[in-house]
């Protein structure tokens, strides 16, 4: 008896600490990207500009100063883009990354990925769908992504919709399809939700922090 409770007072507070160790090692992990980016950038105008050398050791010992300093470039960009000056150098950049071979493709290719996944008017991701994969009676969560169109859509003979099948637990990597519109489901569930259930392997049912809740509880009996 005493076992068992050792065992599931273990589990309740492994349910509490899990969660939040797991954050602070993706946060960790992120600023210290973003510090590195920093750092590299640092370095490069150590090495071209005279002079800079005690100001960078300096700098270099300010931890977070990264996550700050990347922030902000990101911000400043983002308000001299959005005028009219801001807008033509914009297409300036572009224009210059086009003409470059192998960058052209690569450059465009994220470009179009961003505006779409960030742009306010973008429609990826935009409902979370039910569809058989990968084989009938087998069903998993996928993210609705437009349609079909241009070259493709001509050798369509029936309304599809674009697709994207994220794999578990890493939703960043899956699988892109055209299935017929009348082969998905669409869910109504929040696309965070959908996230929250692949990330968890099916675990983490959508209801809310109320589940969370529940399974602590449960732990306790």
């Amino acid at each position: 008896m005493k076992t068992r409770s050792f065992k599931q007072y273990f589990i309740t507070g492994l349910l509490v600490w899990l969660p939040m160790g797991i954050t602070v090692w993706v946060l960790t992990w992120l600023v210290g990207l973003l510090d590195g980016i920093f750092l590299a950038v640092l370095h490069a105008a150590d090495s071209l500009i005279p002079g800079m050398h005690k100001l960078a050791e300096a700098l270099r010992g300010v931890p977070g100063l990264g996550v700050i300093l990347v922030a902000l470039v990101i911000f400043a960009t983002g308000v001299f883009v959005a005028n009219m000056f801001g807008q033509w150098w914009l297409r300036k950049w572009d224009n210059l990354m086009n003409r470059i071979p192998v960058v052209r493709t690569i450059y465009t290719s994220v470009k179009q990925v961003a505006d779409t996944l960030f742009s306010g008017s973008g429609n990826a991701f935009s409902k979370a769908l039910l569809v058989q994969y990968p084989r009938q009676g087998s069903w998993t969560i996928a993210f609705l992504t437009g349609t079909p169109g241009g070259e493709v859509a001509k050798h369509l003979a029936q309304p599809m919709v674009s697709v994207y099948v994220p794999t578990t637990p890493n939703p960043t990597s899956g699988f892109f399809l055209m299935m017929p519109k009348a082969d998905v489901i669409e869910l109504d569930m929040s696309v965070d939700d959908a996230l929250k259930y692949i990330i968890s392997m099916g675990v983490v049912v959508p209801g809310g922090p109320d589940q969370i809740s529940s399974v602590e509880a449960s732990a306790l009996k």
